[in-house]
């Protein structure tokens, strides 16, 4: 067989090709998943859609799967009394489901060159947080289930930009007080 240096630039690029998808794929790709999230002192028993008891503790979060579409929760307390039997719909591909209807906040950080995030802040709407104002329009949510993010309550923020020739946002869902720790510790007013 002859030596085809056509052959070994495309079997060199194949395997490349494969290496890089599987490095993604392995690696890189960001989960699609649904949570419920508990961060109260209590625990909590809930069956999704019928299914198996599950128990969720003090400031846990536990990862659940739902169906696209119509999804039904029964939530008890502690001593398995029902506290509520609730349905919500799902359409996208992550969600966090807020058993205990506590309060938490939509934040949009965004990412880009030269840019300038207090300016843009102060922009934004102000979301009031216990009588005092905090710039940047995060959303409260307290709601059973929200769908409204990118990044969920136990994911960060991604630590590198992307593409740098535009400004992008991402959204993430934080508890009350973990926004309130974030703001104060990402935003120098």
């Amino acid at each position: 067989m002859k030596n085809n240096p056509s052959l070994k630039g495309l079997l060199v690029a194949l395997v490349a090709f494969v290496g890089a998808f599987g490095i993604y794929f392995f690696f890189l790709a960001k989960k699609n998943y649904y949570v419920v999230d508990n961060p109260t002192p209590k625990t909590f028993y809930f069956k999704v859609n019928n299914g198996n008891e599950n128990v969720i503790s003090a400031g846990q979060t536990v990862s659940v799967d739902l169906d696209k579409g119509k999804n039904k929760i029964q939530v008890f307390d502690q001593n398995k009394k029902l506290l509520y039997d609730s349905a919500f719909e799902v359409k996208k591909i992550r969600g966090l489901i807020n058993l205990a209807h506590q309060d938490y906040y939509i934040n949009e950080q965004f990412y880009g060159y030269n840019l300038k995030k207090d300016s843009l802040l102060l922009a934004l709407d102000k979301t009031m947080i216990d009588g005092k104002a905090y710039f940047g329009g995060a959303k409260h949510f307290n709601k059973l289930y929200s769908e409204d993010f990118y990044y969920n309550v136990n994911e960060d923020y991604d630590k590198l930009i992307k593409n740098i020739q535009k400004v992008e946002s991402r959204s993430k869902i934080f508890r009350k007080q973990d926004y309130l720790n974030y703001y104060n510790e990402y935003y120098k007013f």
